[in-house]
């Protein structure tokens, strides 16, 4: 984290820092981030996809109940049998 002061004085250095991947702080009663343009616009594409609860509520409404299953504490647990090997490849 920068001080305002710091980043001023250090600009270089924090916009290398910000290209570099590091988002950089600046400012301690209001901060403010540094991040390079790749990761911005990164950012702005992701905030732009729908949303994955939003799209299933959107798009599954209507399709019945859903039956869960119990949350008593004597359930079955489903992966009891697996082991780590399982899952390596």
């Amino acid at each position: 984290m920068w001080t305002v002061q710091e980043a001023k004085a250090k600009l270089s250095e924090v916009l290398e820092r910000a290209r570099a991947g590091e988002a950089q702080v600046i400012g301690a009663r209001d901060p403010c981030v540094v991040v390079s343009m790749d990761e911005y616009e990164r950012l702005k594409r992701r905030q732009a996809e729908p949303h994955l609860g939003k799209w299933l509520v959107e798009n599954l409404r209507g399709l019945g109940e859903i039956e869960l299953p119990s949350r008593a504490d004597d359930r079955p647990v489903p992966f009891v049998d697996w082991s780590d090997e399982d899952f390596r490849a």
